[in-house]
């Protein structure tokens, strides 16, 4: 089974609309809601490459109420930590000439909340798969995800760790089979200029050093790249497109490269799921669907 676990989950509210001004009325041209996080966005993405999985982490409010009948209603299965105060947050995305995100916080856990969201691990084996990813709730420190990872770890089960910073450092004596930076994460995490191949390379090796199996890095329209534990250095092409949407490209890119490597056991293979996951969700206005998945990996494998 794969579990995916969005610690601070999100209605992610879109708004198109053609030159915002700070400071006075703005009118939308259009407004779309999703459900968001990026965990979930991940169990959304699998749902689409017909790998089942079940979607975990904690919720609060109406809010949370909306995404998980939402999920259940698009055939996602939902093992939820529900929290008694506060809600799950709500995220602004304006779209103009440029992308503005407001995201939001959202409520806070308790150590009994972190414990009755670990103890849904208890009954995980070697032939599970953790996916870790995305944001924490506002008062949990850079430990968080360090913590469900020494459960999970004990366990022998696959993990994937989609985080920044020291809640990503944090995580690598655990071993997790994938990470998955962008360019930005990594100057982020390292504090460093980062601008050619040679500097990706460079810190993939560092995370690798560190603990991390395979390093995949997302590098937008310049494609991507994945540091292999057995020592490949893998590159792949991006389609040639419109970018409308960038949000939940990269959790896209996660879903495809675990669904492909299932299927086939190839990294090769994996990667171009993912680069075709990624680029179907960065075209369209929400997250991919099955036939733009399709159409992106047949141009994928054409080159």
């Amino acid at each position: 089974m794969i579990y995916t676990v969005t610690l601070n989950p999100a209605i992610d509210f879109i708004i198109n609309m053609d030159n915002p001004i700070l400071g006075t009325i703005n009118r939308s041209d259009s407004e779309t809601l999703y459900c968001g996080g990026k965990g979930i966005n991940v169990s959304m993405v699998l749902k689409e490459l017909e790998v089942h999985s079940i979607a975990t982490g904690f919720l609060a409010g109406f809010t949370g109420k909306e995404i998980e009948e939402t999920l259940q209603n698009q055939g996602v299965q939902t093992d939820f930590v529900h929290l008694e105060n506060g809600i799950t947050r709500i995220n602004v995305k304006i779209r103009s000439d440029e992308e503005t995100d407001i995201n939001t916080k959202g409520p806070s856990i308790s150590d009994y909340d972190l414990h009755l969201l670990i103890k849904k691990f208890d009954e995980i084996n070697s032939d599970d798969i953790v996916i870790l990813s995305g944001s924490a709730p506002k008062n949990a420190d850079d430990t968080i995800y360090a913590k469900l990872l020494s459960k999970i770890a004990k366990s022998g089960a696959m993990t994937v760790v989609d985080s920044t910073k020291k809640k990503l450092l944090n995580t690598l004596e655990y071993k997790p089979f994938l990470i998955k930076p962008n360019i930005n994460e990594l100057i982020e995490t390292f504090d460093a200029k980062i601008s050619t191949l040679h500097d990706v390379e460079k810190y993939a090796i560092k995370l690798q050093n560190l603990g991390a199996r395979n390093v995949l890095v997302s590098m937008g329209d310049k494609g991507s790249v994945l540091f292999t534990e057995d020592k490949q250095v893998i590159l792949q092409s991006a389609p040639q497109g419109e970018a409308i949407n960038t949000v939940g490209a990269g959790d896209s890119m996660v879903a495809g490269f675990i669904a492909g490597y299932l299927k086939s056991k190839d990294y090769k293979f994996a990667l171009k799921l993912a680069t075709a996951c990624g680029s179907a969700t960065a075209f369209s206005e929400g997250l991919c669907k099955q036939n733009e998945i399709s159409r992106m990996l047949e141009l994928i494998e054409s080159k």
